[in-house]
Order: C-alpha cells, then structure tokens, then sequence
C-alpha cells in the first residue's frame, strides 16, 4: 500500500505531532481532528486506510467513536489511550477496535502496529456505508452528495458542496478564509474572503432557516466561519454577525 491516509482523532495536539514523526517512515498522509464528531464527518469525507483514535475525547468517548465508525466501515481501528484499565481494553475490542496503544508509546513499535494493520487489509476492499450527516432539519449524505432541509431536496453547485463538504469535515472548528479557499479552490493566489462571501451567502440561502441570521454557517469576524453541526453548538448571534447582514461579509 504507498501513501496511505491516517486519520488521527486526539485532542492533544502533541500526541498528533508524535503519530505524524512516527509513521514519517511509511510514508503516509495524515489527517486531523481533535474532537469525535470532527473525526466521523473526516472519515466519511476522506475515507482513511487506519484510524488512530483516542480514548478520551472533549465530545464523546472512543468507545462511542469505535462503534459509530463500525456501523459504516471496517476500517482498520488503532486505539491510542493513557488508561490501562482491561475492562476498558476489552470494551473497545468488543466494539470492534482492532489494536490497543497506551501513552506514552515507542514510537518504533506504533509505527509496526500501523504497518501491521495496513498489512492485513492491504488488497481488500474496505466497504464504506452511506454515512449521513444531521443537522438540525438539514440531512448530509456524504457519499451520495445529497443534501435535503426539511426532507426536501438541496440542490448545490459543485462549489457549494466542496464548501459544505469541507465545513462538515472540520465540524466545530474555526476554518479561515485562508483555509477554505485553499481547500476548495485549491489554488494560492486570490482574494479568500471575496471568494468565499458571494458563494458562503448563496450556500447559507438554500441550507439556512433563516439565512439572515445563520445558525449552521457562523461566521467568526476577521477570522473564517466554524460549521456548528451540533445543534447546541449556537452561540447567540447578533444579526450584523451574518454575511448578508454584514453586508462586507467576513
């Protein structure tokens, strides 16, 4: 298998730059998310050859992460985790976790953890499920691209699903101007924030209750927009914190 994708969920930003130094050697890309709901909507986005997950999570638990990934892939499971506890071993194998690491780890002996599981799907084919994605009244079929709000259909451009896919897959955290625009267009050179407003806006019209005052799409002045996929995850928003309201945007 060359360049595999490792998709590392661990809120501790030093235990993610150890799993990257470590599995430097393979190589492999590695992707990120520092809470479980930001991990599930990336792994259905992306689709990663191994999860390295944290038992611990700020939103949930791994145990809750392992049996949520279970229902829609066998994608190979590394648990990372400072508890030694058997009992707690044991539950996350039962949920379906393929390997148990705890902290602190060598970093030769996680590498040839990872290297084993790569090795033992390396020429199958691991199924994927649809995965659906809930918003309040907005439902996300990841893999259909399918988008419906109040059960009726969404229809986006290809744009606003890249936008929509890529908030979903950071869900809960802040992504700048900077980092959609790159992510979505891919490019170095332009405006971001002229960018994104015109196309930020017309996506809040069709998947926004009230696109005046956004309750998915929230926008963090001078700094990007965070995707609030948790419905309790709305601060109070004043009406001026919208872009159309804004009238400048971001």
């Amino acid at each position: 298998m060359t360049n595999p994708t490792v998709l590392v969920i661990d809120d501790e930003p030093q235990i993610r730059r150890a799993v990257h130094r470590a599995l430097a050697g393979l190589p492999a890309e590695t992707i990120e998310a520092a809470t479980g709901a930001e991990g599930l909507a990336l792994a259905a986005a992306r689709r990663p050859d191994i999860v390295v997950l944290d038992l611990g999570l700020p939103d949930t638990t791994g145990l809750a992460v392992c049996r949520e990934l279970r229902r829609w892939t066998r994608v190979p499971v590394l648990v990372l985790s400072a508890r030694h506890a058997e009992s707690e071993k044991v539950a996350l194998l039962d949920a379906g976790a393929d390997d148990y690491v705890t902290k602190p780890f060598g970093m030769e002996e996680f590498a040839a953890r990872v290297r084993a599981q790569l090795r033992r799907v390396e020429g199958e084919h691991i199924t994927w499920a649809d995965p659906v994605v809930h918003a309040g009244s907005l439902t996300i079929d990841l893999r259909s691209r399918a988008v419906t709000r109040d059960r009726t259909e969404v229809h986006l451009t290809p744009i606003e699903w890249d936008l929509l896919r890529t908030f979903v897959a950071h869900a809960g955290r802040t992504l700048t101007h900077r980092q959609l625009f790159n992510a979505v267009w891919q490019q170095a050179h332009g405006n971001a924030q002229q960018y994104l407003r015109v196309h930020i806006t017309n996506l809040r019209r069709k998947i926004e209750a009230n696109p005046a005052s956004p309750e998915l799409i929230l926008t963090e002045p001078g700094v990007g927009y965070r995707f609030a996929l948790d419905v309790h995850d709305r601060a109070p928003r004043r009406r001026d914190e919208g872009d159309e309201a804004e009238g400048t945007g971001s």
